[in-house]
């Protein structure tokens, strides 16, 4: 799938969610403001998204792809230090947003 129609697809997708429950549309608004604020200098946070500097880290769809991923190990992923990764030091609302912007990656 082209990129353009990527973007398109989810684009519909944010806006179906947002028709079925405005809260939740708007904290995946906010995890992808903070993500393309925090995140995209090392991660393709989204398909629209300019690419990184660099293709050291993996980009969201790739994340949100993995077996392992869920809302529960993101969370304890992006609350806890690693050497890799800047400490951005986000709250649990933010954590939230961001985990929920990541998994919305998977559906393609």
């Amino acid at each position: 799938m082209s990129r353009i129609a990527y973007a398109a697809a989810m684009l519909m997708m944010v806006a179906g969610y947002a028709a079925a429950d405005p809260v939740a549309a708007e904290r995946l608004s906010e995890g992808r403001r903070i993500a393309e604020t925090w995140c995209a200098n090392c991660h393709l946070v989204g398909p629209a998204a300019p690419g990184p500097a660099t293709d050291a880290a993996p980009p969201f769809h790739a994340i949100a792809a993995m077996p392992s991923t869920t809302a529960m190990s993101l969370r304890v992923f992006l609350s806890t230090p690693h050497s890799r990764m800047p400490d951005y030091r986000l709250t649990n609302d933010q954590i939230d947003a961001v985990s929920d912007w990541i998994l919305s990656q998977g559906a393609r």
